[in-house]
């Protein structure tokens, strides 16, 4: 009987002490707040990994529809309105003043000819060419004067953006300081993206329009990076550097092309002012000889031919030298 007792007082104690060991030891020994927070990390880690990859996906996205809307923007229609024309030349006219002028010199060269009894056909096709060729001619070469005199000092300008970011400075008042101390025709760009700015338009739709009003692949490029760095993020002094650098790359390269192809160029200069210039000494040496040519039909007609060849001849010579990259 004793025997018995002390068995089931054995089995007892054993079977206290086990419900003990499940129940009662993970709470005095830490194993079961241990557990929760390996659960609790487990748990957070994927939706980490779902958050970062969300946020990484948003930023993608984001990037993707920055270059879409800018290229939509730069296919655009190359031939922009006549008072765009005029402000990517540099002045400061109105559509109806630069009309006015253009009348004006087309009606001064047709009375001049009139009056040298050149005969009234020639009066208005050279009237024509003076108000309607010759101020477009105009607006061009200005264009293409002042396109390149920002290409010289846009990577410096680019550069002092990239040190003032890495010195701390903002990137407006970055800005402001190429809008206050930069060369024209800097100087009015920068000013114009600081008013665009002003008045609640984005920084990076401010910068875009850049190209807009100075259709250049570099421009487009600076308008590119900031459009995506204010839309996106990013180490803004990394990307601006790198877009020095590759601007002061093609710079060099299109230094290089302009050198190699001086030579076709001299050539065909040549050759384009050697009619002109035997003409001349034909009149001075023989004026009578020459003179047929604008005194009798025939002349005339063989004239107008000729400067029609001479044309065609210059514009393919034009194309075969122009490098475009």
């Amino acid at each position: 009987m004793k025997m018995q007792t002390l068995a089931l007082f054995g089995m007892v104690a054993t079977a206290i002490g086990g419900v003990a060991y499940v129940f009662v030891y993970p709470i005095i020994s830490g194993e079961r707040t241990a557990e929760k927070r390996r659960q609790s990390v487990t748990r957070a880690e994927p939706a980490a990994r779902t958050s970062a990859r969300t946020q990484q996906k948003s930023r993608r996205e984001q990037v993707e529809e920055t270059l879409k809307d800018i290229d939509v923007k730069a296919r655009k229609p190359k031939n922009p309105p006549l008072q765009v024309k005029i402000s990517q030349a540099g002045l400061s006219w109105s559509k109806k003043q630069f009309l006015i002028v253009s009348a004006g010199l087309g009606v001064v060269m047709f009375l001049v000819v009139l009056i040298g009894n050149v005969g009234l056909f020639p009066a208005l096709a050279l009237g024509f060419a003076a108000g309607g060729g010759a101020p477009l001619w105009g607006l061009k070469y200005l264009k293409k004067r002042r396109e390149k005199k920002f290409l010289n000092g846009f990577p410096d300008a680019v550069d002092v953006i990239v040190r003032g970011i890495k010195s701390g400075l903002p990137l407006l008042d970055n800005l402001k300081i190429i809008a206050t101390e930069a060369q024209e025709p800097i100087k009015s760009e920068f000013k114009t993206i600081i008013e665009t700015q002003t008045i609640g338009i984005p920084l990076g739709e401010a910068c875009g329009k850049l190209y807009e009003r100075m259709p250049l692949p570099e421009s487009n490029f600076f308008g590119i990076v900031i459009s995506i760095q204010q839309k996106a993020g990013g180490n803004l002094s990394e990307a601006l550097g790198n877009l020095s650098r590759v601007l002061r790359d093609r710079k060099k390269m299109k230094a290089k092309i302009q050198a190699m192809s001086m030579e076709a160029k001299a050539s065909a200069s040549i050759i384009g002012s050697l009619p002109i210039a035997v003409g001349t000494l034909v009149y001075l040496t023989s004026p009578d000889y020459i003179e047929l040519l604008w005194t009798a039909d025939l002349g005339r007609i063989m004239i107008a031919c000729c400067l029609v060849w001479m044309s065609i001849g210059v514009f393919v010579m034009k194309q075969m030298i122009n490098f475009d990259f």
